[in-house]
């Protein structure tokens, strides 16, 4: 969509995606190397009785199953921020994610583009909000 074609309040839902024990373990390896997201027999004596998913990546499925609705399409320049990241619930192995985006705020510049900004909100499979932020992304008209 061009800037333009936005409006406050616009809601979109995205398809799901279920998180596995090798997507998290793989994930944290390389950019979260804390035992709750590796070490199962250590994680299951900690807070959250289990392996759970880094946040970090909890944040990049979402923005991907955001991406994928293709709202943006080729009318997106470049993100320009993310705001307000909150970890509500953990997420464990099994979970299905799906993320909720509604459109919050337009700024126009004076280039004919604009920015918008989206809260995406993340739920489980229970209906449990475990990740809510605010991105703006710059879109051409």
């Amino acid at each position: 969509m061009r800037f333009s074609e936005f409006k406050i309040g616009q809601r979109y839902e995205t398809e799901s995606a279920v998180l596995t024990r090798e997507d998290i373990i793989r994930f944290a390896e390389v950019y979260d190397p804390q035992y709750m997201h590796l070490d199962e027999e250590k994680a299951k004596q900690g807070r959250f009785g289990g392996l759970i998913a880094s946040g970090m990546q909890t944040l990049n499925i979402s923005f991907k199953l955001w991406i994928d609705v293709g709202v943006y399409s080729d009318h997106m320049i470049a993100g320009t921020g993310i705001n307000h990241i909150q970890f509500l619930k953990p997420v464990y192995p099994g979970d299905e994610l799906r993320v909720v985006a509604e459109v919050t705020e337009l700024r126009p510049r004076r280039t004919g583009n604009g920015t918008v900004t989206v809260l995406l909100s993340t739920y489980n499979q229970k209906g449990q909000n475990v990740f809510r932020a605010e991105l703006s992304a710059l879109v051409d008209n």
